[in-house]
């Protein structure tokens, strides 16, 4: 691993995934994405919000909130941001800043990849063996790049890595899957004999195409000239130089170490290196493994079902035998036979007897009695029965302890209230639970367009942001905080 600052940096673009309104980013960000594939790149304010409002569970979006939302993207680097001077009219319009909005390159790799987690168990993976082929086939195409020219080189370069990591990542899903959990346990159902024998066809099938191909790519990597790889890679690089790039500078070792490692990659994957055993081969035995672990499983629910039936028909063989029996006396005998001396069931316990006398038969014995539980994880013992009781009264107490606590912390905020207003600069030192009220009804005016809210009792209230350009230190009993100087200010109520 070699550590860079691109991979130590926070990853900020990702943000809008888990944050506190997750459902509108995520909708505006899959709107900009489906205008992106449809070659729409920038957007407006209003194309986002009529776009939002046109689903029902967005109804009460404002444009208000979708503008701070857009805001939010542009500060986490999900979205571009321009001001739009084409429609400006007078100097007004200008200063109001209408902007238009564009994705930015790793929001649209992000949405990609959770378009690719959202359809992950439609798509699923696969083995197929014509991706051997073709790789085969392109492969053997190496000293005629050559001699082409380097737009059909790069063309063909691009099919071949395409290609090779399809079926790197498609063999690695597989196999993943064969090897998971919830295939173990598919694998030990009746239902699973139906569909093994199609598996292991599908199976075969591929190590047959790793068979017939992996021998003739070996061959043809391992007898490349050196110099016709090197001429092909210096064409693949004159090529790649002269691709314009907006925004990154790409360099000539750059494109040289990428394009070695992409080889190298395809080179140990059918060959190896120094020595050590290829990939290929890796993927063979575990396919092989695979193939044999169906088999045993498969054999082993056989002969569970065969040894069902046997031992239906002994039960009925034994049952026959008992009711010939003429009493209890060569009953007891039969029982001996049958159970008694092939298979012997020795149960341990504190058996108290009534008599140490070495005559009395077992019969003639108490029986000891046990319980026996079922050897399995979801087994729960039955739970007694018991009525409802009431607790009315415990729930009045309840109710009357909370009416108490709501009182005592309307009374302490109405002692923090002057003249009907309610200034954070002249605070006193705050209890915990009053600070959180106050930052409550303060968040609450700061989400509504005209900053006004009510309190949890009804009086009306609008939040006074005259000095807000001024700071502020609140004093609490666990710390103190720091926030623009504003006032909250109680409105009377007209008839």
């Amino acid at each position: 691993m070699q550590v860079s600052d691109k991979l130590i940096r926070p990853l900020t673009e990702a943000k809008y995934l888990n944050a506190d309104n997750v459902s509108r980013y995520r909708c505006i960000m899959r709107i900009f994405f489906e205008n992106y594939e449809k070659l729409r790149y920038w957007m407006y304010q209003e194309d986002i919000y009529e776009e939002m409002i046109k689903d029902p569970f967005f109804a009460d979006y404002r444009p208000e909130q979708c503008q701070q939302d857009l805001a939010m993207l542009v500060e986490w680097k999900n979205l571009n941001t321009i001001q739009d001077t084409r429609k400006v009219a007078s100097i007004e319009e200008f200063k109001n800043k209408k902007y238009r909005y564009q994705m930015s390159e790793y929001s649209v790799e992000i949405e990609r990849l959770v378009l690719r987690l959202e359809n992950l168990f439609i798509e699923g993976a696969s083995l197929e063996p014509t991706l051997l082929e073709r790789i085969r086939r392109e492969i053997e195409r190496f000293p005629e790049m050559a001699e082409v020219d380097g737009n059909e080189v790069y063309t063909w370069w691009t099919d071949l890595n395409n290609d090779f990591v399809r079926l790197n990542q498609n063999y690695q899903d597989y196999i993943r899957d064969l090897n998971s959990v919830k295939a173990e346990e598919m694998m030990h159902t009746k239902e699973f004999l139906v569909f093994k024998d199609r598996l292991i066809e599908y199976l075969r099938s591929f190590i047959k195409g790793l068979q017939r191909n992996v021998g003739v790519i070996e061959e043809s990597l391992r007898s490349q000239k050196e110099e016709v790889r090197e001429k092909v890679f210096g064409k693949i690089i004159e090529y790649e130089l002269l691709i314009p790039r907006m925004e990154v500078e790409i360099s000539r070792p750059m494109i040289e170490e990428k394009i070695r490692g992409r080889f190298q990659s395809i080179y140990n994957w059918f060959v190896g290196a120094e020595g050590a055993e290829n990939e290929a081969g890796k993927l063979f035995d575990a396919t092989n493994e695979i193939i044999r672990r169906i088999t045993r499983y498969a054999a082993q629910l056989s002969e569970k079902n065969a040894l069902g039936a046997n031992r239906k028909e002994e039960y009925k063989k034994a049952a026959e035998l008992f009711l010939r029996c003429n009493d209890l006396s060569e009953a007891h005998k039969m029982s001996a036979m049958v159970f008694g001396i092939e298979h012997p069931w020795h149960l341990a316990g504190d058996l108290i007897r009534e008599t140490d006398s070495m005559n009395q038969g077992v019969y003639e014995e108490v029986p000891l009695q046990f319980t026996l539980k079922p050897r399995v994880r979801t087994y729960r013992e039955k739970s007694k029965r018991s009525g409802i009781r009431e607790s009315a009264e415990q729930k009045q107490e309840t109710r009357r302890k909370l009416l108490q606590k709501q009182k005592e912390e309307m009374q302490k905020l109405q002692q923090l209230e002057k003249k009907g207003r309610i200034d954070f600069a002249e605070l006193p030192v705050l209890e915990p639970r009053i600070r959180e009220i106050l930052l409550k009804w303060l968040s609450d005016a700061m989400e509504d367009a005209d900053f006004t809210a009510r309190t949890d009792d009804g009086r009306r209230y609008v939040l006074d942001r005259t000095h807000a350009g001024e700071k502020c230190v609140v004093h609490c009993e666990d710390g103190n905080f720091t926030m623009p100087r504003m006032a909250i200010v109680f409105q009377e109520e007209t008839e």
